[in-house]
């Protein structure tokens, strides 16, 4: 008996139950317990002269939800502009560049609801923001081989070695493009990421050649804010190697590196590998000069500043064990641009030239030649994986899909073709 059935059941009931004598009465509860299960000194409450039936229960007041539907197209909006981050570094991106972008023109807000934006907390902005995070994935992959020639040489540091508050030390990675073979010559890119700021670059170069990695490594020192103090790879021989050791030397740079399979001593770089390369470019095949251009026009102009200028990172405070459990409190999320100029260790004279080009960057319009360039290496890729097929009759070219942006084709530039 349902909750409906029981509730018509006892409301014919009643009117027997009034009418009999109180030997009656026990006879009809004890059929009523028998039939509804209910306990017996509730059926008595219930069947008593005072309960109406006929009565309408009260109607709860419904409160609106402060922060509505209106709100949810502008925040992933501003969630796409800084590139899907937590609720905790998009607070800091709201709170610092919201203004900004209403002044370009990119996010159409009255004032109360700029407001609400402002002061909506993170749990709030990833609740509003679940629906949309359900398909975002995030892989990461890698593997690397050591180089045991100079281990006696080179010192290892872990990660807990470093003084975060200095900056100038420089963790550095390669990140191979070599999709599901590790033949031939393929694509790296080379990463450099400072430990204090979270300041990142990168350089695409063919191959694993120990001559053009630290090539790469000096163009990419050359575009850094910062004066480097020290450098320290992993244990692949794209960086163990005699060619970095001299350059460290010549340079005056401190030279150390990872522990051999302990991938949190190069903790700092590897999370830029897997955000600012991996999630941008994807898992796949890059091996021509076209691709290399692509990437490195990437690199060098609006990734760069998108990166550093305009997403947040966040800064380990403090890690504690208790009963195998670990304990992690982290700095409020700030930008590297930020961090760097909240450092003591950096210029006046550095920082005057980062405020400058941070006011003339607009983080909207650096998103979508983000996007523009990366449908382009799609095409790219597209068309030679195209070209390399075998030609089956009676066959459709399939379409396939990279970074969730559908293949287009246009006409490229004259530095790709």
């Amino acid at each position: 008996m349902d909750m409906h059935s029981r509730k018509q059941y006892l409301k014919e009931l009643q009117k027997e139950y009034l009418a009999v004598s109180k030997l009656g009465r026990i006879k009809l509860l004890n059929e009523a317990v028998k039939r509804t299960g209910l306990n017996r000194k509730y059926l008595i409450r219930r069947l008593s002269p005072k309960t109406r039936w006929d009565k309408f229960p009260r109607k709860r007041s419904s409160r609106l939800p402060y922060y509505g539907s209106n709100l949810v197209a502008p925040l992933v909006k501003l969630w796409d502009i800084f590139d899907h981050p937590c609720g905790q570094r998009l607070t800091v991106a709201i709170a610092n560049e919201l203004e900004r972008l209403r002044n370009f023109g990119e996010i159409n807000l009255t004032d109360q609801e700029a407001l609400k934006l402002k002061t909506m907390c993170p749990k709030t902005i990833d609740s509003l923001l679940a629906h949309e995070k359900e398909t975002r994935i995030m892989q990461t992959k890698y593997e690397k081989k050591k180089h045991p020639l100079l281990y006696q040489q080179v010192p290892t540091k872990l990660s807990d070695e470093w003084d975060r508050d200095i900056p100038g030390q420089i963790q550095i990675d390669a990140v191979e493009h070599c999709g599901q073979s590790a033949a031939g010559d393929f694509v790296n890119t080379v990463s450099a990421t400072d430990i204090s700021s979270h300041w990142w670059e990168g350089e695409a170069i063919i191959g694993q050649g120990k001559a053009r990695t630290v090539e790469a490594l000096k163009m990419i020192r050359n575009r850094f804010p910062l004066k480097w103090t020290e450098i320290h790879p992993d244990n692949g021989t794209a960086f163990l190697n005699y060619f970095l050791y001299d350059y460290a030397k010549e340079t005056k740079l401190k030279f150390s590196r990872s522990r051999a399979f302990r991938k949190n001593d190069n903790c700092f770089v590897e999370q830029k590998n897997s955000r600012n390369v991996r999630r941008m470019v994807g898992h796949v095949r890059y091996d021509s000069e076209q691709e290399r251009t692509i990437l490195n026009d990437l690199y060098r102009s609006e990734l760069r500043l998108y990166r550093n200028f305009f997403c947040p990172v966040m800064r380990l405070q403090s890690k504690e064990r208790d009963k195998g459990q670990i304990h992690r409190k982290y700095q409020p999320a700030k930008t590297p641009y930020q961090w760097l100029m909240e450092n003591q260790g950096v210029s006046l004279k550095t920082k005057q030239i980062l405020k400058e080009r941070y006011d003339s960057l607009n983080p909207a319009d650096l998103k979508r030649r983000i996007d523009v360039k990366l449908k382009l290496l799609a095409n790219v890729y597209q068309a030679k994986q195209y070209s390399t097929a075998p030609k089956m009759p009676q066959t459709k070219r399939l379409k396939v899909t990279f970074l969730n942006y559908p293949t287009v084709y246009a006409k490229l530039p004259s530095y790709v073709t």
